[in-house]
Order: structure tokens, then sequence, then C-alpha cells
């Protein structure tokens, strides 16, 4: 039985037309989960720039309220794999592996591997300047299948689908990976005349699922990170100076 999405509005029906069922078929075979209400796929595969052309108002009809709903599942079934894969490890290495298998790198890495790309809509504009690849769009639209497929059939095939994309990932994952604001911090303290500096240098989105990029130095050197964390984003511009540096 079809979970119904507790924050879709009440009277949203399931609208998906004919021409669409068999894209939205392929996408869920690709998937692996045979969705009851092909409206909620439909809606993790919509870009903002798409519902927008629709009409939508400020992102409604677009894939950001499911991404809101994935991110707290994905991170829930990652935790909950990794206290059960690692039993011997404490908070402190789960932690790390927990960040970075939900970081953006890793979640738009799995979504191109999927295939996401091909099948997200967005708008035709968008589509030539290429937001369809880009990972923060990428990574979005990982998090809003997730949701989908949580609110269509509950955490068992949610949880069945993060651990078969996520399998390699983790595979790969030997030991917990270092921190990546604590290894600049160390590269910075060993060989450079000042700590790093962090600072927000853009943010966007909605409310309720904010994007933010965080700029960060040491010296003359400079990186940004974006993420729909603070936090988030200061490890992914952490990391992105480490790689600039040699340092990673």
């Amino acid at each position: 039985m079809a979970v119904r999405d507790p924050l879709e509005p009440a009277d949203a029906a399931d609208q998906v037309t004919g021409a669409e069922q068999a894209g939205l078929a392929a996408a869920a075979g690709r998937l692996g989960h045979r969705f009851a209400t092909p409206s909620l796929l439909a809606e993790a595969l919509t870009h903002r720039s798409a519902a927008a052309a629709r009409g939508g108002l400020r992102g409604a009809g677009s894939n950001e309220r499911l991404e809101f709903i994935g991110d707290r599942v994905l991170g829930l079934l990652i935790a909950e794999w990794l206290a059960e894969r690692f039993p011997h490890e404490q908070e402190g290495a789960l932690g790390r592996r927990l960040a970075d298998l939900v970081a953006q790198p890793a979640l738009a890495a799995i979504a191109a591997e999927i295939g996401i790309e091909a099948m997200l809509s967005a708008a035709p504009g968008e589509v030539r300047a290429g937001v369809k690849r880009q990972a923060t769009v990428l990574a979005d639209a990982m998090e809003a299948v997730i949701g989908a497929i949580y609110l269509d059939g509950g955490l068992a095939p949610a949880r069945d689908f993060v651990r078969h994309a996520w399998a390699g990932v983790l595979d790969r994952q030997v030991q917990p990976p270092k921190d990546a604001k604590t290894t600049l911090q160390e590269w910075a303290l060993a060989r450079a005349p000042a700590l790093p500096h962090y600072e927000v240098t853009a943010r966007s989105g909605p409310p309720h699922a904010p994007v933010f990029t965080i700029t960060v130095s040491v010296g003359e050197q400079a990186a940004s990170g974006t993420a729909g964390s603070k936090r988030a984003a200061e490890q992914a511009a952490a990391g992105a100076l480490l790689a600039l540096l040699g340092a990673s």
C-alpha cells in the first residue's frame, strides 16, 4: 500500500498523463521500485525550472519538498547501515563515514551512475545551460527520489534502494574518512601563517531547503563549496581547497 505524502496538498491528485507513463515506467525500472503513485516519481524528477515553466510558484510542483524528506530518510538509513556494519566503531568514526556518504559529491556520483540526468525534467533553457549536469542538481534529485520511494512504499523499499545504490561507495570506504576541515586546519597550522577563514558567499533556495555557498581561504588560496547546510558547504569548501593545494 502506498504511503500518502504528508506534505502534499490535499487536493493534489495523481495527474500523470498517458504520454508520461512510458518515461516514468522506464525511470522506475532503472530505480528498481514500482511506484503505486507515479506522480511521486514525476515530482521527484522535476527541477524547479520545469515547475516554474508550468506555472508553479516558488518551486511548487518541483522536487524540493521530496528532497527535504529524502535528505532525512537517507541520513537515517545510512546511519542504521553503518551501525550494523561497523558494530565496534564509536560515534566519531561513524559520524565521519556518514558525513562522507551523504555529502553532495557522493550523491551526485551515484545519481550520475543511475542516470538521473536523463530522467530529470528541466526547462529547455536550463537544459541547454547544463543545469542537469550540475552536482547540486543531481544530488538534490537523488534525495528527492529517495523521498519519493519512502512516501510511496515506506522505509523497506527506501532501504533496499539505498543499500543497492550505495553498496559500492561503502565498500570502498575501508577506513573512516578524515574530516576535510580538520585536515585543512592541520595543513594550515603546519605550513601557513593564518588559519582557514570560512565565509558564506551566496545563499539560494526556499527557506525550507536553503543552499549555501561557502568560500574558505588560507592566505591567498581560496576555494568554494555548495551544499544544503553550512556545515556541509564548509566541508565541501575545505575539500576543494585541499585538492587545490595538493593536500587531499
